[in-house]
């Protein structure tokens, strides 16, 4: 068997080291390809190393099995689809290989010697190294062009973040693939440009520096330091600790030494740290559950000096080119874990952080502050932060809403910036047609964010939201372009609500779990045109239980039910280009959805809502019914309307704050009031 994806087969995959990452990275691929009967083969020259990864996997997929991630005949098949072996001429028919042995160029340089001589020509071979260019370590392959590094996170069959670093002789069509199935098998990519410990690791030493600077200057014990940067970042553990767990401190003491040349000379290895690689002790931090004292003062001091480092880092990072600002923010926040820091300084002020950053740099010689934060401090403006990116294949733009940790879920934002974009489209007169679509493949919008409907204040508010979304939706509905909605996962609420908006819909094929409508859960009712345009879609009959029940149909429902135009097998994208040259060329015609008022039938099915607000569900039936009597203009209006009417109810209070405590699997105990 073979996985044939995005105009490439993969038949085997290779990874290069049984060491601490190497394993890993193989379990990610097995789990996501073995169902494909993709093998993959771990292989190093040491026997023990081998048996200890193949120990690891085998422990890991147990747990798996253990806390039900995947069925026990599951979890067995991806472990014995791994295959661990110190002969390198297995890896002969491998369409990819990653090397993950140690992190030194002459080792690799010998490793890729062997793989060039092994592999197939067409073979990608990649690097996982989390500090050194990909120009050090292929500098004698012949045929660069199949070569990049890519960066995983620990643990790597977990963490979603990868960086993909090219070297200038790679080819795009090679990264472009390599950036697709990435995203497809799970990970958030992103491409970053070539420079020692590229975008995101430059931030793990970074803050670690600035805490070891912080205790030489006594402003803290290092047990205060730690847990004041944890709690001032957001992170799981501190920095010190995060060296303690990983054993990190030579490593980091390595890389601030080449960071000093690299990117500023505040990088450099303290006297602190040097002590502590000498002796190999291991940092005084705080023991699980520990309360750690500390005064005001000292919490101030080494919060303020922590967010100068850490805004500073990541203006430089930007400035440089190598990365940008989505990126860095979506980086730190699903690699490392912490918070992002240009979202951190839009919610402090960009005029604090820039005094924050100012005082930093004028207290540690050598810290820079950047051009950029000086521009955007003089503009008085937030930054922008990029949750809906746009990228044009020749004459068609390629829209995607990239939100993976909340499955893409709607929020003002994503809202602005669908505005902007699909605004921009419209004028644009080489762009003939356009095509949404969500990151990732769990879902292409798994709702509206939950925080964002907490914050409303008021019916009015409410009501005002949802006719600012009409506009949006409008927008698109009418762009005088054909826009296909590529639905790559489950669309919930406003995910499906913004695809029907669209003037077609496509989805991958096989959905269990694909469209619903879930907002009576929540105590409230569809707030995107919902109630309006699936019964002007599907008709009022067969939207009537999917609305009023909120459970969830498959992706093979909503092609019967003419809610979807297709369910696509291959690539969705390439489908998805297809339509819109076929619509373009007059080869199919999709009509237009009905603007008018629709027959209401004398007899609708009956409706178990269960457990749901009798309530909501009164003004659910009004919303659809009356709204059948208008135009789809004026029933948005009321649609609005009754949205914001749900305000006033006791059932939406307790279906939000139902959510927010305990999640969506726990029912609301509403009282129909």
């Amino acid at each position: 068997m073979a996985f044939t994806l995005f105009g490439r087969t993969i038949q085997k995959i290779g990874v290069i080291g049984s060491g601490n990452i190497g394993p890993d990275i193989a379990l990610h691929f097995s789990q996501t390809l073995y169902s494909y009967g993709v093998p993959v083969v771990v292989v190093d020259i040491v026997q023990s190393a081998l048996d200890a990864g193949s120990k690891k996997a085998e422990s890991k997929m147990a747990k798996a099995a253990e806390k039900r991630i995947f069925k026990k005949e599951a979890a067995d098949a991806i472990f014995k689809n791994m295959i661990f072996t110190t002969d390198y001429g297995t890896l002969s028919d491998a369409d990819l290989v990653i090397e993950a042995a140690f992190e030194r160029s002459d080792v690799k340089h010998k490793i890729f010697a062997q793989l060039e001589e092994t592999c197939p020509k067409t073979a990608i071979l990649a690097s996982n190294s989390s500090h050194i260019p990909p120009e050090e370590i292929f500098p004698n392959i012949k045929d660069k062009t199949r070569c990049m590094v890519l960066h995983y996170f620990f643990p790597a069959e977990r963490n979603i973040l990868l960086e993909i670093v090219p070297l200038k002789e790679t080819d795009p069509a090679v990264l472009e693939y390599s950036t697709k199935l990435y995203e497809f098998i799970g990970k958030a990519p992103i491409q970053v440009k070539s420079r020692f410990g590229f975008a995101i690791n430059p931030f793990f030493e970074g803050n670690f520096l600035a805490g070891v600077l912080m205790a030489e200057k006594g402003l803290g014990t290092v047990k205060q330091i730690d847990t004041i940067i944890q709690k001032t970042l957001g992170m799981g553990v501190g920095p010190f600790t995060g060296h303690n767990l990983t054993g990190g401190n030579p490593l980091t003491q390595h890389g601030l030494s080449i960071y000093a040349s690299v990117i500023s000379p505040w990088f450099r290895s303290p006297k602190l740290l040097d002590d502590y690689v000498k002796t190999g002790k291991a940092w005084e931090t705080a023991a699980r559950g520990e309360t750690v004292e500390y005064s005001q003062e000292v919490f101030e001091a080494v919060s303020s000096r922590i967010m100068g480092a850490f805004f500073g880092i990541a203006c430089e990072i930007v400035e440089s080119g190598i990365s940008n600002i989505g990126d860095v923010d979506l980086g730190i926040d699903v690699g490392l874990v912490m918070n992002p820091p240009f979202q951190m300084m839009n919610k402090i002020g960009i005029k604090k952080s820039i005094e924050l950053v100012e005082a930093y740099a004028k207290e540690n010689p050598g810290f820079k502050v950047t051009e950029m934060l000086k521009k955007q401090a003089a503009s008085g403006q937030p930054w922008k932060i990029p949750v809906v990116l746009r990228e044009d294949k020749g004459d068609v733009a390629i829209v995607k809403i990239r939100r993976p940790k909340v499955l893409n879920a709607l929020n003002e934002d994503v809202f602005d910036q669908l505005r902007e974009t699909f605004t921009d489209i419209q004028k644009d007169a080489k762009i003939k047609g356009a095509i949404l679509t969500g990151f990732g493949t769990r879902a292409f919008v798994s709702g509206a964010d939950i925080g964002m409907l907490a914050a409303q204040k008021s019916a009015e508010e409410a009501e005002m939201a949802c006719l600012k979304n009409y506009s949006i939706l409008g927008l698109m509905e009418n762009l005088g372009k054909p826009v296909v909605c590529a639905m790559n996962g489950l669309a919930f609420g406003g995910g499906n609500e913004i695809a029907m908006a669209c003037t077609v819909r496509i989805a991958a094929k096989g959905q269990k779990v694909f469209v619903g409508q879930p907002e009576p859960k929540l105590g409230f009712i569809p707030g995107a045109g919902g109630t309006q345009r699936l019964p002007r879609l599907i008709g009022i009959e067969k939207a009537w239980p999917i609305l009023r029940n909120s459970n969830p149909i498959s992706s093979s429902q909503a092609k019967e039910l003419g809610l979807i135009q297709e369910e696509v097998e291959g690539d969705l994208m390439e489908a998805a280009m297809n339509w819109i040259k076929n619509i373009l060329a007059g080869k199919v015609n999709v009509p237009s959805i009905p603007k008018g008022p629709l027959p209401i039938p004398s007899k609708l099915p009956e409706v178990d809502i269960g457990h749901l607000s009798r309530k909501i569900d009164e003004l659910l039936q009004k919303a659809i019914l009356e709204g059948a009597k208008l135009t789809l203009e004026d029933g948005l209006r009321l649609e609005a309307n009754i949205f914001g009417e749900c305000f006033s109810t006791q059932d939406r209070k307790i279906g939000i704050d139902n959510f927010m405590q305990n999640g969506p699997k726990v029912n609301a105990n509403f009282v129909h009031g």
